[in-house]
């Protein structure tokens, strides 16, 4: 095994600033094969890139985190998806119901303590399951859903499932985005339409008004201090995962040091 850092990564992040999405798509299947998946939580994005995985004819896993407890109209959207797209989802689930775990834990998203803890039982815990069987995931994270997303890099190391996050979409923004879903009609979440700026799970999710923040439906109850899950690491600290451990020949390709394919 030999270790990648996030700053062996610097010089080829700022290579692929000028790529675009369906390039750095091509990239991660060519570098990584079988053990690169992609996540989608039927969101706008994460529904742009399912697209762009469809029309590119790419062959890869699409992990869905099935927390028990989301929208109808999120898994009518997955179920679209699959079905129109033709792609090879890979629903994931907690151990217990929400039922279960609130006759044993009590409701915990009612504190911010409480939330972290629900967030990483229901979704962060069943990706951590399957984690074992990729070395890259792709996501869908853009620097112009602000905050801490805003430094968000294209490739990013994830200590925690010990992969490479690779986000396709940092560079799209909204008009960017608004453009590509418009002019390739993509399948998006009914929800969208109805106030939902952003969706989870049905329990701490709701609409936001035009003079709010793009957030401001997460976890509502619980105040501004509670507007990310934790599902990805970058947007708790860019700098909490300096380094991962995958093969060498591996971290070559990743590197550009032992093929002749780069984008």
């Amino acid at each position: 095994m030999a270790r990648l850092s996030q700053a062996d990564l610097i010089e080829l992040n700022r290579t692929f600033e000028d790529r675009t999405p369906q390039e750095l798509l091509q990239w991660a299947v060519t570098t990584f094969g079988t053990r690169v998946g992609a996540l989608s939580s039927m969101q706008k994005s994460g529904n742009t890139i399912c697209h762009m995985i469809q029309s590119l004819s790419l062959s890869l896993d699409v992990l869905f985190v099935d927390t028990g407890v989301l929208f109808p109209e999120t898994l009518e959207t997955r179920d679209r998806l699959m079905n129109e797209y033709n792609l090879r989802f890979r629903t994931l689930a907690p151990e217990k119901t929400m039922a279960e775990q609130t006759a044993e834990l009590g409701v915990l998203y009612l504190s911010p303590e409480g939330q972290k803890q629900c967030c990483e039982l229901r979704k962060s815990a069943p990706l951590d399951a399957v984690a074992h069987e990729y070395d890259a995931l792709i996501g869908s994270l853009r620097r112009s859903d602000g905050g801490a997303r805003g430094a968000c890099p294209i490739l990013a190391v994830d200590t925690r499932l010990n992969c490479l996050r690779i986000n396709p979409l940092v560079n799209f923004d909204d008009e960017q985005l608004a453009g590509y879903i418009a002019e390739h009609t993509v399948i998006t979440n009914p929800l969208h339409d109805q106030g939902y700026s952003t969706i989870g799970c049905n329990r701490c999710t709701t609409p936001v008004l035009p003079t709010e923040p793009r957030r401001a439906g997460r976890w509502r109850h619980l105040g501004p201090w509670s507007v990310y899950c934790g599902i990805n690491p970058t947007d708790l600290d860019p700098e909490r995962s300096p380094a991962i451990d995958l093969p060498q020949d591996l971290v070559d390709r990743v590197l550009g040091r032992s093929t002749d394919y780069m984008i």
